[in-house]
């Protein structure tokens, strides 16, 4: 590394440092603090309400968090915490759970179910990358009344994730970086019941591939079925 330092820098010198940092403080680490656990909020309950998360009575988000909408990691310290939601306009818990941490790991919380019937669904997170050159995502089926699931790729006839039961999830597998939309297929007919819009995966990160929503949808309150990528960060 040279020792001095320039006195000026090109415009395009300044426009390459930035974009690098943007794209370089978006990427989780790998390894985590073996003294911290880290987890993060996801809201897939199938309806048009929006939530506030409240970790031990702090809430996590800085907005209320709509269908599909994720907070980034927080680190703790590992123990028992009390995880609480509430409606975006109140403050009154309706639903309030505890949740236990254990060091050095990651954790996705999500709320799942409909009102009345919510509930938290936790997954921890291998955020690991064996093959830098490869994007990781995961199957979760977090629709209530959904059967059990299969993911591929559009118009592929073969499987990437098989029989994805509702609230089960796949560990994660490799995809080549790139531009994709994804089917979300019933395992017993290979019927499609959900497509992800068109998604650019990177190399090197990690990316939930959700299922959300209903099947059959009882009033326009609740969301109809959809399958959406999420990046995890």
């Amino acid at each position: 590394m040279k020792n001095s330092t320039p006195r000026y820098f090109s415009p395009l010198f300044l426009f390459v440092m930035l974009a690098f940092t943007v794209l370089t403080s978006c990427k989780k680490a790998e390894t985590a603090d073996p003294n911290l656990s880290y987890i993060r909020v996801i809201n897939t309950s199938p309806s048009l309400a929006t939530y506030n998360a409240y970790f031990n009575g702090t809430m996590v988000n800085s907005a209320a968090l709509p269908f599909g909408g994720s907070t980034s990691y927080t680190s703790y310290t590992s123990g028992a915490y009390s995880l609480k939601f509430t409606t975006a306009s109140s403050t009154e818990s309706v639903l309030t759970k505890t949740v236990t941490l254990s060091p050095s790991t990651y954790y996705s919380a999500y709320l799942i179910n409909k009102p009345g019937a919510l509930d938290i669904y936790t997954v921890g997170d291998d955020l690991s990358t064996p093959s830098t050159d490869k994007a990781y995502i995961r199957f979760i089926n977090l629709s209530p009344d959904a059967p059990a699931l299969d993911l591929a790729k559009t118009s592929a006839t073969t499987a990437l994730i098989s029989n994805k039961a509702y609230k089960s999830a796949s560990g994660f597998i490799t995809i080549d970086a790139g531009t994709y939309s994804f089917d979300a297929k019933e395992t017993s007919t290979g019927a499609v019941k959900a497509t992800s819009v068109s998604t650019s995966f990177t190399a090197g990160y990690h990316y939930d591939i959700i299922c959300g929503g209903l099947v059959t949808p009882a009033n326009d309150t609740e969301r109809p079925l959809s399958l959406q990528a999420v990046l995890i960060k």
